[in-house]
C-alpha cells in the first residue's frame, strides 16, 4: 500500500461518524440547498459512506428512488442499517463500475469522496454515463489544499512539527486539485462542460479540547489512522502540542470549507 494511503481506514462506520459524520451532514444540507434538484427524481450516489448525504437527499429532495453505492462493504452495511426508507437501496460498487444502466438516472452525486477515487476522470465519466439527457451531475469535496477542514489542518501541522514525514500524509499535499481551478480542470478532462462551482463553509465547534482530540484516537480516516499508529509516547507528545496550541480550557472554534460542483448533461 502506498505511504500516502495506508492510513485511509474508512471502514469503521461508527468511528467515522464521531470523526466526520456530524460535519458531513451539515455540508450535505448546504449542498442540497444550492443544488436545487428536481423532486421525484431517480438518484445515484457514488461513495455513500455512512449515509450522511443519502439521508439528507431523502429528507430534503423528495426523490423517487436513490441507489447509494460505496466501495466499502462495511460502509454499505452501516448505511443500510441506519436508513430505513423504501426509496433507498444500497450496493457495494467501485466508482468506475456503477451498477446502473446508461442514461438511467436523473441526478448522480457524490459527497466528500471523489478525491479518494483512484481514477477520478474515469469516475466522473461513469457518473456521466448513467445520467439521462438533461440530468444533473454533482459532487463536493473538502478544500484540502486551502486548509479547508480547520481541525484536520491543525492536526497535520502539529504532527509535521514533531514528525516531518507526517507532512506527506496531509490531505492538503495529497489532493492539491481540491480547489476551484483544480476541479474545473478535472471536469474538463472528464468531458463535463459548463460546470458551476461554489464554496460551502460551516462551523465545526468543539466544547473543549478533549472533544476535539477524542475522534483522532478512533482510527477511522487518514489523521486518526496515523494517530493510532504512533507509539504511546509520541501520541502523548502530539496531544500535548495540540493542546498547547488550541488551549486546554474552553471551546475550540474552527471552520470547514468545501467546494461543490454541478453540471447538466446535454
Amino acid at each position: 500500500m502506498d505511504t500516502d494511503t495506508k492510513f485511509d481506514a474508512w471502514t469503521a462506520g461508527q468511528s467515522y461518524e464521531h470523526y466526520m459524520g456530524r460535519w458531513s451532514r451539515l455540508v450535505a444540507a448546504r449542498f442540497l440547498d444550492w443544488l436545487e434538484a428536481p423532486e421525484g427524481a431517480d438518484w445515484l450516489e457514488l461513495g455513500c459512506g455512512t449515509g450522511a448525504l443519502t439521508s439528507a437527499i431523502l429528507e430534503r429532495c423528495a426523490p423517487r428512488t436513490i441507489l447509494a453505492t460505496d466501495a466499502s462493504a462495511a460502509f454499505v452495511a452501516h448505511a443500510r442499517q441506519a436508513i430505513d426508507d423504501p426509496r433507498a437501496r444500497f450496493e457495494t460498487a467501485a466508482a468506475q463500475e456503477l451498477p446502473a444502466g446508461d442514461g438511467s438516472v436523473d441526478v448522480v452525486t457524490s459527497g466528500l469522496v471523489l478525491n479518494f477515487v483512484p481514477d477520478r476522470v474515469a469516475g466522473l465519466a461513469e457518473m456521466l454515463r448513467v445520467l439521462r439527457p438533461g440530468g444533473l451531475l454533482s459532487f463536493y469535496v473538502w478544500d484540502y489544499p486551502g486548509g479547508g477542514i480547520g481541525f484536520i489542518d491543525a492536526f497535520w501541522k502539529a504532527a509535521a512539527a514533531l514528525d516531518p514525514k507526517a507532512a506527506e500524509l496531509d490531505e492538503g499535499a495529497r489532493f492539491p486539485f481540491c480547489n476551484a481551478d483544480g476541479l474545473a480542470a478535472l471536469c474538463s478532462d472528464a468531458g463535463i462542460g459548463d460546470a458551476e462551482i461554489t464554496v460551502i463553509e460551516i462551523d465545526t465547534p468543539f466544547p473543549g479540547f478533549e472533544a476535539f482530540w477524542q475522534p483522532f484516537t478512533l482510527g477511522a480516516g487518514p489523521a486518526p489512522g496515523y494517530c493510532l499508529s504512533l507509539p504511546e509516547e509520541d501520541r502523548r507528545a502530539l496531544k500535548s502540542l495540540l493542546e498547547s496550541q488550541l488551549g486546554p480550557e474552553g471551546s475550540v472554534a474552527l471552520r470547514a470549507r468545501a467546494w461543490a460542483v454541478k453540471a447538466r448533461r446535454p
